[in-house]
């Protein structure tokens, strides 16, 4: 039987989508500790779970030798230090986006990973919904051909009391705008489907509330096998809405509309040639078995990451790609010019901004 794993959320917030997540794999996980500031937003948490305990203090956490994973959720300034402390003290790490600030910031989490013998592991979830995992088995069936084209929408409603909270619409604590927040999961999507970027020109503004950083943006993009793809994103939409559009030589695939989880509206794939339609309504027909989804989907195929039986299903390269795309398209609208990626580690966007 495999082994549980006793796991410590730090930060109450989105760390109730972590909890959730590990109680979807309660022969593998074993949630002991809910950490946050507040602690009778932590006690919410431990209320849920059977033999939880809360705490106030990430030193004590990090001091327990029984705990295995640590699950960091808190606001993005806090990511870097606590995940190079919690490797110091010997635990596995999960870290909500961003993991870092910067692609040099990645360097030294893997650095610091390697020298631990510990994972860390950056939460991309999106990978996990039924319609991507169903368009990459139809890619790796040879259904799909080459990509040719993408377009990706993230049109949120983010009101003022979103950004009341102290360290959010902040470059020094958020670590970004909406690039950094709300494009980061699109973005890492498109790479995992379609392919690397190569090249990006980008526009960002601040146009819905009075922040630091931007609230909308708008990007072109060319991947390293011809195609091209465009994304925007605004926080000033009347609605949450999520869309995603990919054109591959011989189908197209288009999600549903839900902001959050875009992969599990149900998808469409659509055949080039109808001919065709029928192999690729078997592949959607057959899918399976039936799988966890979103955060749990991620923490059942980590568990053999866990005992050395397997690697990581998201690893600091993914990270790492996607702060780079990150740095690219603030440098690029910062400059309005092309740039290139990757990123060398001596260009002026690799240690952030």
């Amino acid at each position: 039987m495999s082994p549980r794993f006793k796991v410590a959320i730090v930060g109450a917030g989105v760390g109730v989508q972590h909890m959730i997540g590990y109680l979807l794999n309660p022969r593998t996980y074993d949630v002991t500790t809910i950490c946050d500031l507040d602690r009778q937003r932590a006690g919410a948490l431990v209320a849920m779970l059977p033999t939880a305990r809360s705490q106030t203090e990430v030193e004590r956490v990090l001091a327990d030798p029984s705990i295995d994973v640590v699950s960091i959720c808190t606001p993005p300034f806090t990511h870097l230090e606590l995940a190079l402390r919690a490797l110091e003290a010997g635990k596995h790490v999960v870290v909500e986006k961003p993991v870092a600030g910067s692609p040099a910031e990645v360097d030294r989490l893997a650095e610091a990973a390697k020298a631990s013998g510990r994972l860390v592991v950056p939460v991309f979830q999106y990978r996990f919904a039924r319609g991507p995992r169903i368009l990459r088995q139809l890619i790796d069936a040879g259904l799909a051909g080459p990509p040719v084209a993408a377009s990706l929408e993230v049109h949120w409603n983010r009101g003022r009391d979103y950004y009341a909270v102290p360290w959010r619409g902040k470059r020094a604590t958020e670590l970004g705008g909406t690039v950094m927040s709300h494009m980061i999961h699109a973005h890492d999507l498109l790479t995992y489907l379609a392919g690397p970027v190569v090249r990006v020109h980008a526009e960002v503004a601040t146009l819905v509330h009075p922040l630091e950083v931007e609230d909308t943006a708008a990007v072109a993009m060319r991947l390293d096998n011809g195609a091209l793809a465009t994304s925007s994103a605004t926080i000033g939409a009347a609605r949450d809405t999520s869309r995603y559009r990919l054109v591959f030589a011989h189908l197209t695939a288009e999600s549903g509309l839900a902001p959050y989880a875009p992969g599990e509206d149900p998808w469409t794939f659509t055949a080039r040639d109808p001919a065709r339609q029928s192999e690729i309504d078997a592949v959607v027909q057959a899918y399976g078995p039936p799988r966890r989804n979103g955060f749990a989907g991620l923490f059942q195929e980590l568990a053999p990451a866990l005992t050395g039986a397997a690697e990581p299903p998201i690893t600091l390269a993914d990270a790492h790609a996607a702060l780079s795309l990150v740095a690219a398209i603030y440098h690029s609208a910062e400059t309005s010019s092309a740039v290139d990626l990757p990123l060398s580690p001596k260009a002026p966007a690799y240690g952030g901004r």
